[in-house]
């Protein structure tokens, strides 16, 4: 039976076929209708975010496709973690150029869904078009908090800790290595230690764990999406107080602290150079080792790198000790 004699389009088949399987909550209305309606938990707030991810920008066009998807609903998620939220669902747009193939769209379907059960954040509904232009994914993320509770990029007082989940400028070293592979500071690395930095550019590791003790612990934290020493400046400028990172306390890998070894340069990229989708907050002091512990529990490292300060903007100081001038503090698009 054709399209226009059983009134569905070719866009309605592709739904069909790989979207509605996946879209399990009540809400979704099995993507049958025009939007999709959520109940938020009584006594929370809303918290909502967008992030869109480009072939050839966020990802490489021989990236796996179910990847792919698992990055795009990931650098959302990790916006709902630094601000203290549950997942409670997300919407996807998917731009599409006319060669991309059902293998394709399949695979990613299938990493969309495994995540959005791992997170527990359903997909509930969104949109499908196609592109003359390079391949978007567009979700976005909506999360609960406990009314009032939100952390926001302003907040964080003079004598706070500074503090950062995980790991620092993995990302970034993967992205280059992926350019470069052959160059010498990746030189005396083996093939785990090249997984591990291709893993943490492709597959984001949102801090969900910590939302909780986070909106309990913090008075303010930024995602750590464009490079750690802009966004810790985007909070700082946002409270209106300065902050100084010591780039000795910044917690490395074993593959970077490699790397920085052969090349110390690259330490201004790993600072600067974004992708890491780790946190960081301003904790009170009274506060960080309850974080800390937090954290512990739920096998994430908190690692205190600095301190927020009365002034205005963010001084580095390097690995030696003294003041660090960075080109570029944070990655733009612009």
């Amino acid at each position: 039976m054709s399209s226009r004699q059983d009134g569905r389009s070719g866009e309605d088949r592709l739904i069909d076929r790989f979207f509605r399987p996946i879209a399990k909550h009540p809400g979704a209305l099995g993507l049958v209708d025009d939007a999709a309606f959520l109940t938020p938990p009584e006594g929370s707030d809303l918290v909502l975010t967008v992030d869109a991810v480009v072939s050839g920008v966020h990802f490489f066009a021989d990236d796996a496709a179910d990847l792919v998807a698992k990055k795009a609903l990931r650098v959302n998620l990790s916006d709902l973690a630094a601000k203290g939220a549950k997942p409670l669902g997300a919407l996807l747009s998917l731009s599409m150029p006319e060669n991309t193939g059902n293998d394709w769209l399949q695979a990613f379907a299938r990493g969309l869904g495994e995540d959005c059960d791992a997170f527990d954040c359903p997909l509930l509904g969104g949109d499908t078009t196609g592109t003359p232009g390079s391949l978007t994914i567009s979700v976005t993320a909506l999360g609960a908090v406990p009314t009032g509770k939100m952390v926001k990029r302003s907040g964080a007082l003079p004598g706070d800790v500074l503090v950062v989940t995980g790991t620092i400028g993995d990302a970034v070293l993967g992205l280059k290595l992926r350019h470069q592979p052959d160059s010498p500071a990746f030189a005396r690395l083996n093939r785990t230690a090249r997984a591990h930095l291709g893993d943490r550019y492709l597959m984001p590791q949102p801090r969900l764990v910590l939302a909780r003790s986070l909106h309990e612990q913090a008075t303010a934290a930024i995602d750590i999406s464009d490079g750690l020493a802009g966004d810790v400046g985007k909070l700082a400028a946002a409270s209106g107080v300065a902050a100084r990172i010591e780039a000795k306390r910044i917690p490395f890998s074993a593959p970077a602290r490699a790397v920085l070894a052969e090349e110390p340069g690259l330490i201004e990229a790993m600072l600067g150079g974004g992708d890491d989708y780790e946190i960081a907050a301003a904790v009170p002091e009274n506060h960080f080792k309850a974080l800390q512990a937090a954290g512990a529990e739920a096998g994430v490292d908190v690692t205190a790198i600095g301190r927020i300060e009365a002034g205005e903007g963010v001084t580095v100081l390097g690995l030696d000790g003294q003041p660090l001038s960075l080109k570029q503090a944070s990655f733009s698009h612009f």
